[in-house]
């Protein structure tokens, strides 16, 4: 640990006495927002751990690889929630957590990005390579279009309506395809040696690793623990089940994106800083979503791509606002401010659901 600064072993000890009080309170039987309370700290924390790891071993790479990386091992919280979700048998929660990490990161972590990085610049305009921002608009299409698909047959009653698990299987295994035929290349085509700031990595890989496993671990046990709590703590608080996943369980389990696009855009590492974000929505609509799917078979409850149409709808106009806002590889402050005003927008609607 010698490589860590003292600020950062400090955060570090925070994170262990938060992570430890979430556990105390989960089986020491404290009050319900407390227990609530300690395991969204203790996961936001956890993901910072991951956050950090990744990008001191993404130090070693260019941006396509560090920011795929960051986006794979951050979305490790999110997968957990859902698991234990479905497990528990809130089938509302997991499946809005998953639509409602899409939207917190298409939306509000995409927009203060872009609002951080175009006052960063000049001419307060953010630039970024355009590539990765088209391959993820039509990734989030054609999530959208098996959603909006069943969505349809079930609306008209169609013969097919009666068959939502397994039109949701195969459109899962055919999504699943295409992420992987996508994100090979991807990588592959990413040649740099080193990330965009073109400094070493200051921890030891050893040490990088080390962080990446406990706060691995440790996101596992929390997000048991979160779960657990999230039920009577809503009850308590009086927000609906679509406000805790679309909101509350999306921001704290993407707390990576949610902190690292944005500290990379005001350091004005534009290509990274959209990367990490890009790069968790198209993983998350292309791969998390139909593994959760597939994964789901395995339990009672299982997970599906039929939503209600509302939430059709708003993923459908998400789609095409990210790809109106950075297809043409720029975007100005406003269009972020616009992004997160979308999302504010769609969460007051999900508080009164």
């Amino acid at each position: 640990m010698a490589a860590l600064t003292s600020r950062e072993r400090l955060v570090l000890a925070v994170i262990v006495v938060f992570t430890t009080l979430a556990g105390v309170a989960r089986y020491a039987g404290a009050k319900p927002l407390l227990a609530f309370a300690a395991a969204t700290v203790a996961l936001a924390g956890l993901a910072y751990v991951v956050s950090f790891a990744t990008e001191q071993v993404g130090e070693r790479f260019g941006p396509a690889v560090t920011g795929l990386l960051q986006s794979t091992l951050g979305n490790l919280p999110e997968l957990f929630v859902v698991i234990f979700a479905l497990r528990a048998g809130q089938t509302v929660v997991a499946q809005t957590s998953i639509i409602g990490s899409i939207f917190a990161n298409a939306l509000l972590v995409l927009g203060l990005v872009i609002i951080v990085g175009a006052r960063r610049s000049e001419d307060s305009c953010m630039r970024f390579g355009r590539r990765l921002a088209n391959d993820t608009a039509t990734l989030l299409l054609l999530c959208n279009f098996i959603i909006v698909l069943i969505g349809l047959s079930i609306a008209s009653s169609d013969p097919a309506s009666h068959h939502v698990k397994g039109i949701s299987t195969i459109g899962a295994i055919c999504l699943l395809a295409v992420y992987v035929a996508w994100v090979i290349p991807y990588v592959r085509s990413d040649r740099a040696a080193s990330g965009e700031a073109g400094h070493a990595p200051r921890v030891p890989l050893g040490v990088s690793i080390a962080l990446l496993a406990v706060a691995g671990v440790g996101s596992a046990f929390v997000s048991d623990w979160f779960i657990h709590a999230l039920e009577p703590a809503i009850d308590q608080i009086g927000v609906s089940e679509e406000f805790a996943g679309l909101v509350i369980v999306a921001i704290a389990g993407n707390a990576v994106e949610n902190a690292t696009g944005i500290v990379l855009a005001a350091k004005g590492q534009s290509d990274l800083a959209i990367s990490v974000v890009k790069n968790s929505v198209a993983q998350i609509a292309a791969f998390l979503f139909p593994v959760l799917v597939l994964i789901s078979l395995t339990f009672s409850h299982t997970l599906t791509f039929s939503l209600a149409p509302v939430y059709i709808g708003a993923l459908a106009l998400t789609a095409i606002a990210v790809w109106q806002t950075t297809g043409d590889g720029e975007a100005a402050e406003f269009e972020g401010w616009a992004l997160v005003a979308t999302y504010v927008i769609l969460a007051a609607l999900t508080l009164y659901e």
